[in-house]
């Protein structure tokens, strides 16, 4: 589900509420902060309009103290509102993990079992760290722009309304339109950049799995070339970035020099009508280069932003994605005594993977299930596990409707152990061919009808493609991504050749 920015930065707020004792004062500590910044200069000025002989509100004398006295409060204030700001980043990116793993433990195993390992190891990792620039940099940052900007405007526009005006339009156009410039000419670059990061990442753990094959097959080279190939490729999308990046910071620096030139020949203009004084030609022309430091850090955000939005999407798929059974907390406790299938009939969407099977387990009995591959074993196993709920029918444990046991004590009473095994992301040709890379379709052939899986490959049916586009058929995974409800693109890859 593509979600839009706002959506995005609300979703991410609504889980901030419980920081806001901490994120209001810092917001006002970066306020007086940056006026304190802005007042050095603006007073500098005031000193240079007092010893060219015009009137000024203070004497030379009050205006250097007060400098003096603003600029030690700037570094106390900066250090604080910094401070602050981070605390609350690494606090919520504390809560944050605890929320994502605690749903990856509501979504395992079912919703688990289609998810490419890579790719969630690059969201609990690198995309939930890339949410500080978001309540470090950003929340606050919004925030005090606006408020400091607000004030400045004020300053400038009480030596005229022209004057003001100017500078709202200058802070408007730093601190939105140009974010909003980099975002269109970003487009789904940084979307494109974290998807890219994640797929790297499962390449990565896909080699680290099949280690002992590339090995012993020899097949090093070839894995380490394909990982400097998808490497340049995550390259690519980065320079991509950083160019917009450089597009914004000249945007800036220009707007940060033109702005100012209006005003200061607005002011001049007006002085020459005897509308001013020279002071409100100085000052205000001073103010407006001093005061484009929160708009400044905004303006920055433009390209950032757009990799922390695409990792804060991947990272709300998880939060917000129903897990498909829920747990029992309140339910009976068992001991077990044998276990039954009444009538069970399950699909993973519109196929039909077990019909009307009912099943007896004893206690302390030994029972063997056989059926070719495809057939159900392994979903009957893990209904009885109520890994999902049966379309029709009903399993019981302990003679207890399985639906009515407590999670937990379901689970203690049972043991699982997969028949995952490892298949890198390929044809099935291509997996074979790892023990002899010149293999021909003949001697793939032979082998496969050696190991009695040719005709059971050969009888599938066909629709699906490879994700380089090739034609193929599938194999093996095609029931885990109908039950994710997803498109079918199999975890490994698998296909069959024709």
């Amino acid at each position: 589900m593509k979600r839009s920015k706002i959506k995005i930065m609300l979703s991410l707020g609504a889980i901030a509420k419980p920081l806001l004792y901490i994120m209001i004062p810092a917001v006002l500590m970066g306020v007086a902060g940056y006026l304190c910044a802005e007042f050095i200069t603006i007073l500098g000025g005031c000193a240079a309009v007092n010893i060219l002989g015009s009137e000024t509100a203070f004497s030379l004398k009050t205006i250097l103290v007060i400098i003096g006295i603003i600029a030690v409060l700037r570094g106390v204030l900066h250090y604080a509102e910094q401070y602050s700001n981070h605390d609350i980043a690494f606090r919520l990116l504390a809560i944050l993990r605890d929320k994502v793993f605690g749903k990856l433990r509501e979504l395992c195993p079912a919703k688990l079992e289609c998810k490419d390992k890579g790719s969630l190891i690059s969201v609990i990792t690198s995309d939930i760290e890339l949410l500080e620039v978001f309540y470090a940099h950003t929340i606050s940052p919004i925030a005090i722009g606006i408020i400091t900007s607000a004030i400045m405007a004020a300053f400038i526009g009480r030596y005229h309304f022209s004057l003001g005006m100017i500078a709202v339009a200058a802070y408007i156009f730093v601190g939105a339109v140009i974010p909003v410039i980099i975002s269109k000419i970003c487009g789904s670059a940084a979307e494109d950049f974290r998807r890219e990061n994640g797929k790297l990442s499962g390449f990565v753990l896909e080699t680290l799995y099949g280690i002992s094959e590339i090995i012993r097959f020899g097949s090093g080279e070839k894995r380490i070339t394909e990982m400097e190939k998808r490497t340049e490729k995550l390259s690519e999308k980065d320079r991509i970035l950083k160019r917009n990046n450089s597009i914004c910071s000249a945007l800036t620096t220009v707007s940060v020099i033109i702005f100012p030139i209006i005003i200061l020949a607005v002011s001049a203009a007006l002085y020459q009508k005897n509308i001013i004084g020279f002071d409100g030609v100085i000052i205000p022309t001073i103010a407006m280069f001093s005061s484009f430091g929160p708009v400044i850090a905004l303006a920055n955000l433009g390209g950032g932003l757009q990799q922390t939005f695409a990792a804060a999407d991947r990272v709300l798929d998880i939060l917000e994605e129903s897990p498909s059974v829920h747990e029992i907390m309140g339910g009976a406790d068992i001991k077990f005594t044998g276990a039954n299938a009444n009538n069970v009939s399950f699909s993973y969407g519109d196929e039909k993977v077990l019909d009307n099977v009912s099943l007896d387990i004893p206690s302390n009995g030994i029972v063997g299930i056989t059926g070719k591959s495809g057939s159900g074993k392994s979903t009957l196993l893990k209904l009885f596990m109520r890994f999902w709920e049966t379309s029709s029918g009903r399993i019981f444990i302990s003679g207890k409707n399985i639906n009515s046991i407590r999670t937990n004590s379901l689970r203690d009473s049972e043991s699982l152990v997969t028949q995952d095994t490892h298949i890198f992301k390929d044809t099935i040709e291509n997996n074979l061919k790892i023990a002899k890379l010149n293999a021909t379709r003949e001697e793939i052939e032979s082998a496969c009808k050696k190991a009695s899986i040719h005709d059971f490959i050969m009888s599938l049916p066909k629709g699906y493609e490879t994700e380089a586009g090739e034609r193929g058929y599938a194999f093996g995974r095609r029931k885990a991504a109908n039950r994710c409800g997803e498109s079918f693109s199999p975890r490994f890859g698998i296909y069959a050749f024709r």
